[in-house]
């Protein structure tokens, strides 16, 4: 005799698991586009970590993960070349450029935004035409006038600049202050508030979205700034920043390409850290610089 086998027959699968399942792939449809470019943006920095722990002999050949790993890389980027006074004088530019840039940058914005007077306008066209203006045109004449007061070799050149403002900060400011109702400042001048008390006491806690994303741009440009500190700070190794000190150990060490990108990390962390805690207020800062012109 023989018995007749039926196939066993797959139960249906339950409607909450498909309707998750359904809700996922939704969910990547809708966001295919942004996890294409993530991948895009992620996978050069996942690399040249992987490339920072290998070898002298295995960096940029076709081995795209590591034998062995060696994180002693990072200790011997300390070793080779004086990165923690590098790291000192980037804290230094940066740090004091940002702050010296907000403090003069905040009030020009307000008075380009809120205050009436005659020739505003043509100064905030002033202020785009600068904003403009490749650097490169001024280096000579600027170059020529810190020299002859001495100060060539030293980070003065890149910060002192700085206390008369940033072009870009002045009009992102500008534009997001556009965004406060004037009803705030009218009532703090009816209650005996001058400008300046105006602009302290009601102005700057409601902008400072647009503060922190001014800060960060200018505290970013001049974390990654080479052009400046290699015209004005090469001829002393011990002004040298981050970025003109990368670009001297690429070139005398470069065959040791574990040993660049494991300083390239390193350049790279503390930006990172500071994006990923600040990135809301950054990103609110640049949303609303649109509402309003």
């Amino acid at each position: 005799m023989t018995a007749l086998m039926e196939a066993p027959v797959l139960a249906p699968a339950p409607p909450d698991r498909r309707y998750a399942r359904q809700r996922r792939l939704a969910w990547i449809g809708k966001h295919s586009i942004a996890i294409v470019l993530g991948i895009m943006f992620v996978t050069p920095v996942v690399y040249l970590v992987l490339l920072s722990l290998m070898t002298s002999d295995q960096a940029l050949t076709s081995d795209y993960w590591p034998n062995a790993w060696h994180p002693e890389n990072y200790v011997r980027v300390f070793e080779v070349t004086p990165l923690p006074r590098y790291l000192l004088n980037t804290i230094i530019y940066a740090v004091s450029s940002t702050v010296l840039v907000l403090l003069s940058s905040v009030p020009a914005a307000y008075a380009l935004a809120k205050l009436r007077f005659r020739g505003r306008n043509g100064l905030f066209l002033l202020v785009i035409c600068v904003m403009m203006l490749p650097p490169q045109v001024v280096t000579v004449p600027l170059y020529l006038m810190w020299a002859r007061y001495g100060l060539t070799g030293s980070l003065a050149p890149l910060i002192i600049p700085a206390i008369f403002g940033d072009a870009f900060c002045i009009f992102l400011l500008r534009q997001f202050l556009l965004t406060i109702p004037s009803e705030y400042l009218d009532a703090a001048r009816v209650d005996g508030c001058g400008e300046w008390r105006t602009l302290l006491r009601v102005v700057l806690p409601m902008a400072r979205p647009g503060i922190a994303a001014a800060g960060l741009f200018q505290f970013f440009y001049c974390w990654n700034d080479y052009y400046g500190p290699l015209l004005y700070t090469s001829e002393n190794e011990s002004s040298w920043t981050l970025s003109l000190g990368l670009a001297s150990f690429h070139s005398v060490h470069h065959v040791d390409w574990n040993l660049v990108t494991a300083a390239t990390v390193l350049a790279m962390a503390p930006l990172i850290i500071i994006f990923f805690f600040a990135q809301r207020a950054f990103v609110q800062g640049i949303t609303l610089t649109g509402f309003k012109g």
